[in-house]
């Protein structure tokens, strides 16, 4: 008995130590584990921490306040930092992605890996969101139906006149009103057009998204010694701009989007929104440049200036006067001149038909010849009702030539 006891004292000795091995051994494998983990969650971290600091470097975000500050605008590009950047913009079109089909989306993202993998300098996507001023649609709009309406105004008196007559058949009458019901119709349409457009225009929550793709160019590109002048760097920036921008939009293309390069008024009102957010929903680029708000004060011309202005237009009304009046007595002594000739065409007629016979007379014979000259010198004294005397001091007058300021 005392045996079995001794025994069963041992045994639960023994299973005691090798419970106590065991949880031991558990802990230890735990800590173990547990440890391995941090070290390789420590890893991880730091390989992380790693690949974001190398993603820093390679990729820096730029604000688009840097695309915001610009010194001018010129040659369809946005000159910033006194001419050390230029930048171009390409407007896009968007596409309705979700109406897509399921093929259509595929060639839309396969287009679109194959432009950014094209992209070979950096760019930036800019989107500005418009309120939809449509001020421009209405008076576009009222132009039109004005023109409707005269016309139909003008066939609706052609066809009263035609009713009022019975020169037209029933047929021809009938074809008229078939013709004016259009032309009401057509007026009807229009106003009732202007009259929805009116009505949208006031709902301020009709918006317009466009989509812009910013490219830029350092003149640091041309390298460190480059001997160009300003001029010719900003046509070596277009030049490169420009073909970066048609690239830019061959390669949007293909994901079906349209492109194009804006010009420097698009630029400019590109601008102006982006900086006039509010202001740009009530006045647009071209009221506020009628209205002169690019213009920070006006100043009075200069008094020498004005005197000089005064001066030569007081010379070039002058000189226009006494041109005139030149070609006045030139005309005049022309005219003087053919009212005589007028006058005297009898008597030069019959001077050169003496002098004709005197010249023929010996085909003629002399007598005959002084014959006809006489019989010419009658009629002339018959119709002129004066003596033989008479012709003669006319002919010789004629022949005197006038005395000139020496004589």
């Amino acid at each position: 008995m005392d045996s079995i006891n001794l025994l069963t004292m041992i045994l639960t000795i023994v299973l005691t130590i090798m419970l106590v091995l065991l949880a031991v051994l558990g802990i230890m494998y735990m800590s173990s584990k547990m440890k391995k983990k941090q070290e390789i969650s420590t890893e991880k971290n730091n390989t992380k921490d790693t690949k974001m600091n190398k993603k820093m470097k390679t990729y820096k975000l730029e604000s688009v306040m840097e695309f915001m500050e610009f010194d001018t605008v010129v040659d369809n590009m946005i000159s910033q930092k006194d001419g050390k950047r230029y930048i171009m913009v390409v407007e896009c079109q968007g596409v309705n992605y979700d109406l897509m089909s399921e093929v259509e989306k595929n060639s839309v993202e396969e287009g679109f890996i194959q432009f950014l993998n094209t992209i070979r300098h950096p760019i930036q996507i800019y989107t500005q969101t418009r309120t939809v001023n449509l001020e421009s649609s209405l008076q576009t709009y009222k132009a039109r139906v004005k023109e409707i309406e005269d016309e139909f105004q003008k066939q609706q008196m052609h066809y009263n006149q035609m009713l009022r007559s019975d020169s037209y058949t029933q047929e021809q009458l009938n074809q008229e009103l078939f013709e004016l019901t259009k032309q009401k119709n057509l007026y009807e349409y229009g106003k009732d057009i202007i009259y929805n457009t009116e009505k949208m225009s006031l709902n301020k929550n009709v918006l317009n998204k466009k989509y812009y793709v910013v490219i830029p160019y350092y003149i640091e590109e041309l390298g460190e010694d480059n001997h160009f002048d300003k001029a010719e760097q900003r046509n070596l920036a277009f030049s490169e701009l420009y073909t970066r921008a048609q690239s830019i939009i061959r390669t949007l293309s293909v994901c079906g989007i349209n492109g194009k390069v804006l010009t420097s008024n698009e630029l400019v009102e590109l601008l102006y929104v982006a900086y006039n957010r509010d202001e740009a929903e009530v006045f647009g680029l071209d009221k506020a440049l009628r209205a002169g708000y690019d213009e920070l004060y006006s100043t009075a011309p200069d008094v020498v200036d004005k005197q000089m202005k005064v001066l030569n237009k007081q010379i070039e009304e002058e000189a226009v006067q006494k041109a005139q009046q030149k070609v006045n007595e030139v005309r005049s002594e022309k005219q003087k001149k053919l009212r005589e000739m007028e006058d005297t065409k009898e008597d030069l007629i019959n001077e050169l038909v003496a002098e004709i016979i005197k010249e023929n007379g010996q085909y003629v014979g002399q007598d005959i010849a002084q014959e006809a000259i006489k019989k010419i010198e009658q009629e002339k004294l018959e119709k002129e009702g004066g003596t033989k005397e008479d012709v003669q001091e006319k002919k010789t007058k004629r022949g005197r030539k006038p005395k000139t300021v020496s004589e």
